[in-house]
Protein backbone atom coordinates (compact mmCIF):
# COMPACT_ATOMS: atom_id res chain seq x y z
CA UNK A 1 0.00 0.00 0.00
CA UNK A 2 2.87 2.16 1.10
CA UNK A 3 4.49 1.50 -2.62
CA UNK A 4 1.41 2.20 -4.46
CA UNK A 5 0.74 5.88 -2.69
CA UNK A 6 4.65 6.76 -3.27
CA UNK A 7 3.98 5.54 -7.02
CA UNK A 8 1.25 7.79 -7.43
CA UNK A 9 2.93 10.93 -5.53
CA UNK A 10 5.61 10.44 -7.98
CA UNK A 11 3.63 9.98 -11.02
CA UNK A 12 1.71 13.08 -9.77
CA UNK A 13 4.96 15.13 -9.35
CA UNK A 14 5.86 14.31 -12.79
CA UNK A 15 2.57 15.37 -14.34
CA UNK A 16 2.61 18.49 -12.51
CA UNK A 17 6.20 19.37 -13.68
CA UNK A 18 5.45 18.23 -17.32
CA UNK A 19 2.55 20.49 -17.42
CA UNK A 20 3.88 23.68 -16.28
CA UNK A 21 7.14 23.06 -18.83
CA UNK A 22 4.29 22.86 -21.34
CA UNK A 23 2.95 26.44 -20.77
CA UNK A 24 6.06 27.89 -19.88
CA UNK A 25 7.27 26.99 -22.81
CA UNK A 26 4.38 28.15 -25.24
CA UNK A 27 5.42 30.84 -27.61
CA UNK A 28 4.69 34.24 -26.35
CA UNK A 29 3.77 37.06 -29.44
CA UNK A 30 7.09 38.53 -30.73
CA UNK A 31 5.00 41.36 -32.05
CA UNK A 32 3.31 42.11 -28.83
CA UNK A 33 3.73 45.72 -27.82
CA UNK A 34 5.39 46.66 -24.38
CA UNK A 35 2.70 47.10 -21.14
CA UNK A 36 0.66 50.76 -21.71
CA UNK A 37 2.47 51.29 -25.04
CA UNK A 38 -0.74 49.97 -26.95
CA UNK A 39 -2.54 52.52 -26.41
CA UNK A 40 0.43 55.37 -26.63
CA UNK A 41 0.51 53.88 -30.12
CA UNK A 42 -3.34 53.81 -31.00
CA UNK A 43 -3.97 57.44 -29.83
CA UNK A 44 -1.24 58.87 -31.47
CA UNK A 45 -1.43 57.25 -34.73
CA UNK A 46 -5.02 55.50 -34.93
CA UNK A 47 -5.61 53.23 -37.59
CA UNK A 48 -1.90 51.82 -37.67
CA UNK A 49 -0.48 48.97 -36.12
CA UNK A 50 3.01 47.39 -36.38
CA UNK A 51 4.10 44.98 -38.99
CA UNK A 52 3.04 41.60 -38.74
CA UNK A 53 4.29 38.26 -40.34
CA UNK A 54 0.98 38.41 -41.61
CA UNK A 55 1.00 41.42 -43.15
CA UNK A 56 4.29 40.40 -45.51
CA UNK A 57 3.91 38.25 -48.79
CA UNK A 58 4.90 34.75 -48.59
CA UNK A 59 8.18 35.19 -50.33
CA UNK A 60 9.12 38.09 -48.05
CA UNK A 61 8.03 36.16 -44.90
CA UNK A 62 10.40 33.78 -45.77
CA UNK A 63 13.39 36.17 -46.42
CA UNK A 64 12.55 37.50 -42.92
CA UNK A 65 12.33 33.85 -41.02
CA UNK A 66 15.48 33.37 -42.84
CA UNK A 67 17.70 36.63 -41.48
CA UNK A 68 15.78 36.94 -38.11
CA UNK A 69 14.21 33.70 -36.98
CA UNK A 70 11.53 34.34 -35.04
CA UNK A 71 11.22 38.09 -34.02
CA UNK A 72 8.89 40.53 -35.17
CA UNK A 73 9.18 42.38 -38.52
CA UNK A 74 8.10 45.38 -37.04
CA UNK A 75 9.47 45.92 -33.41
CA UNK A 76 12.52 45.60 -32.47
CA UNK A 77 14.13 46.78 -29.19
CA UNK A 78 17.48 48.85 -29.87
CA UNK A 79 19.37 51.03 -27.27
CA UNK A 80 19.13 53.60 -29.90
CA UNK A 81 20.21 56.35 -27.87
CA UNK A 82 22.77 54.70 -25.85
CA UNK A 83 21.20 55.53 -22.41
CA UNK A 84 19.74 52.19 -21.48
CA UNK A 85 16.14 53.17 -21.53
CA UNK A 86 13.64 50.62 -22.75
CA UNK A 87 13.83 51.85 -25.91
CA UNK A 88 11.65 50.15 -29.67
CA UNK A 89 11.85 50.80 -32.68
CA UNK A 90 8.10 50.14 -34.81
CA UNK A 91 7.22 50.25 -38.35
CA UNK A 92 3.33 50.94 -38.31
CA UNK A 93 1.09 50.28 -41.18
CA UNK A 94 -2.27 51.12 -41.67
CA UNK A 95 -5.21 48.29 -41.78
CA UNK A 96 -6.51 49.34 -45.13
CA UNK A 97 -5.47 51.79 -48.06
CA UNK A 98 -4.64 52.61 -51.22
CA UNK A 99 -1.97 54.48 -50.46
CA UNK A 100 0.28 53.08 -48.26
CA UNK A 101 2.67 54.33 -45.64
CA UNK A 102 4.43 53.36 -43.02
CA UNK A 103 5.83 55.32 -40.13
CA UNK A 104 8.70 54.18 -38.92
CA UNK A 105 8.49 55.26 -34.56
CA UNK A 106 11.17 55.07 -31.98
CA UNK A 107 9.86 55.09 -28.37
CA UNK A 108 11.20 55.16 -25.46
CA UNK A 109 10.29 54.50 -22.02
CA UNK A 110 10.80 57.61 -19.34
CA UNK A 111 9.91 57.50 -15.49
CA UNK A 112 6.72 59.91 -16.68
CA UNK A 113 5.52 57.88 -19.71
CA UNK A 114 6.47 57.18 -22.81
CA UNK A 115 8.25 59.89 -25.73
CA UNK A 116 7.18 58.80 -29.41
CA UNK A 117 9.48 60.47 -31.83
CA UNK A 118 8.80 59.62 -35.84
CA UNK A 119 11.92 59.13 -37.90
CA UNK A 120 10.19 58.88 -41.42
CA UNK A 121 7.44 58.08 -43.58
CA UNK A 122 7.65 55.39 -46.54
CA UNK A 123 5.91 54.16 -49.21
CA UNK A 124 4.44 50.77 -47.94
CA UNK A 125 3.57 49.16 -51.46
CA UNK A 126 6.32 46.92 -50.28
CA UNK A 127 5.57 46.38 -46.51
CA UNK A 128 8.59 46.69 -44.96
CA UNK A 129 10.99 45.49 -42.08
CA UNK A 130 13.00 46.16 -39.46
CA UNK A 131 15.74 45.21 -37.61
CA UNK A 132 18.95 46.22 -34.99
CA UNK A 133 22.89 46.36 -35.81
CA UNK A 134 25.20 46.74 -33.95
CA UNK A 135 27.72 50.01 -33.86
CA UNK A 136 30.13 50.61 -36.97
CA UNK A 137 30.78 52.78 -39.69
CA UNK A 138 27.82 52.68 -42.47
CA UNK A 139 28.35 54.00 -46.36
CA UNK A 140 25.29 55.63 -48.28
CA UNK A 141 24.77 53.91 -51.66
CA UNK A 142 23.57 57.22 -53.37
CA UNK A 143 25.60 59.66 -52.18
CA UNK A 144 29.31 60.45 -50.65
CA UNK A 145 27.92 60.08 -47.13
CA UNK A 146 28.95 58.03 -44.25
CA UNK A 147 27.63 57.69 -40.71
CA UNK A 148 29.85 56.07 -37.61
CA UNK A 149 27.45 54.67 -35.20
CA UNK A 150 27.90 54.77 -31.49
CA UNK A 151 25.31 53.01 -30.61
CA UNK A 152 23.27 49.86 -31.87
CA UNK A 153 21.38 51.21 -35.16
CA UNK A 154 17.90 50.67 -37.03
CA UNK A 155 17.51 49.30 -40.06
CA UNK A 156 14.43 49.43 -42.12
CA UNK A 157 13.92 47.83 -45.84
CA UNK A 158 11.67 47.43 -48.16
CA UNK A 159 12.51 43.23 -49.58
CA UNK A 160 14.87 43.54 -52.80
CA UNK A 161 13.65 47.60 -53.50
CA UNK A 162 15.60 49.81 -50.62
CA UNK A 163 16.86 49.95 -47.45
CA UNK A 164 17.86 52.52 -44.76
CA UNK A 165 19.94 52.56 -41.86
CA UNK A 166 18.87 55.25 -39.03
CA UNK A 167 21.64 56.24 -36.15
CA UNK A 168 21.64 58.43 -33.07
CA UNK A 169 24.33 61.16 -32.71
CA UNK A 170 23.76 61.92 -29.69
CA UNK A 171 22.48 65.22 -31.13
CA UNK A 172 20.20 64.06 -33.84
CA UNK A 173 19.30 61.01 -36.20
CA UNK A 174 21.12 60.64 -39.09
CA UNK A 175 20.39 58.22 -41.70
CA UNK A 176 21.76 56.60 -44.87
CA UNK A 177 20.48 54.69 -47.83
CA UNK A 178 22.02 51.31 -47.65
CA UNK A 179 20.46 49.48 -50.51
CA UNK A 180 18.34 50.53 -53.53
Amino acid sequence: MRLKHMLLYTLGLCLLSGMQVAVAGQPQDPCALPSGLHDEIAKKYPGMHPVTRADLDDYNRKLFRKDHGGRCPGLVKVNFYGDRKPTWALVLIPAESSNRKAELVVVRQLANGWEISSLDTVDASEVPVIWRQGPGKYDDVSEPKSIRARNPVIVICGYEVWARLYAWTGKEVEKVQISD
